[in-house]
């Protein structure tokens, strides 16, 4: 049953990259950086969409404390393994540069500075999905996945950067990471059972996060409806919130019993 399992996640992940890799070659469209809300204040260039990138920082921030605190004697660890923390510490570590990374784009977009802000989103994504491995495959698998997985996300991103400078920008590998995981992250937790309460949360941080993505479509119809807050201010703040709901779901939930 478990090989069952397996081959139907094998089957997913060979579909997707057939399916991207059969697309054209896409570069980045440059309208891209032409923010609906690009308002100044306080002397700072596109305010809000910069300032909204501050929620990262601070759910990052809590939640690296929460991971690597010393547990204290009689108090229920928050992992099964202790090594189980280290794919969520390395997706929360990108969700602190995220807040770095974003914010120095926004300051002035181009395609410059959007590696900086695409290379540590695509860490928390390959992080996030070594976890998921992790707590539902094989914790071995998940660590020994950690790393080549981050390196895979980096390496996406390095790639269109260098084929952008060369005049045949292809954007399909980092489009590749950024939705591998919204796609098999669901899948992995519907086909392996959970070893933990909540599971619940994670469903609930991917939705989030697909509304986060909404809200970057609709960036200038957002904020043409009422000129007070644009769609990519409110992709931020979603996508933070769904970051803080990992977060929340680390710290409530309670190891079931083996099955």
């Amino acid at each position: 049953m478990a090989q069952t399992r397996l081959l139907i996640l094998a089957a997913v992940t060979f579909s997707a990259i057939v399916v991207i890799f059969a697309l054209p070659r896409f570069p980045q469209d440059q309208a891209y950086h032409q923010f609906a809300d690009q308002r100044q204040f306080l002397g700072i260039s596109n305010c809000l969409d910069v300032v909204s990138n501050v929620p990262f920082l601070l759910v990052g921030g809590f939640a690296l404390a929460f991971l690597l605190r010393r547990t204290h004697p009689g108090e229920k660890p928050p992992f099964i393994e202790p090594a189980e923390r280290w794919p969520y510490a390395v997706f929360f570590l990108g969700v602190v540069f995220t807040s770095i990374g974003s914010a120095y784009y926004h300051l002035a977009p181009g395609d410059d500075r959007l590696i900086w802000d695409r290379v540590p989103m695509t860490i928390a994504f390959m992080a996030f999905l070594a976890a998921v491995v992790a707590e539902r495959i094989s914790i071995t698998a998940g660590l020994r996945l950690l790393v080549p997985l981050v390196l895979l996300g980096i390496g996406a991103v390095a790639y269109w950067h260098v084929t952008e400078l060369q005049g045949r920008g292809d954007l399909r590998p980092y489009a590749f990471v950024q939705a591998y995981p919204m796609l098999s992250v669901p899948l992995v937790m519907i086909l392996f059972p959970p070893r933990y309460s909540r599971t619940g949360d994670l469903f609930t941080a991917v939705g989030i996060y697909v509304l986060a993505k909404v809200f970057e479509l609709f960036d200038r119809q957002i904020f043409n409806y009422d000129r007070i807050v644009s769609g990519h201010t409110l992709k931020h703040l979603a996508a933070a919130f769904s970051a803080y709901w990992v977060l929340r779901m680390l710290r409530l939930r309670v190891p079931l019993p083996a099955q």
